[in-house]
């Protein structure tokens, strides 16, 4: 399962390193780059640390719309 996210264009308009963000936020620039490229679904902690982080819902920064509905 692969989530849309809007990081890796808003790190990039606030001139944000991979590197930066991963501090910022408490994970690896590894994990950066897996949610850049939609290849790890971030946790609700994590979501809404890099949210906050840009001053943005969780909604503004992944995009929902492709998930299976329950």
């Amino acid at each position: 399962m692969s989530l849309k996210t809007k990081i890796k264009e808003l790190r990039k308009a606030r001139r944000i390193s991979q590197d930066e963000l991963a501090l910022a936020v408490g994970v690896t620039r590894q994990t950066i780059i897996s949610l850049e490229k939609e290849k790890y679904l971030a946790s609700l902690p994590l979501a809404y640390r890099i949210s906050h982080y840009f001053g943005l819902t969780i909604e503004e920064v992944f995009d929902f719309s492709e998930l299976e509905e329950f």
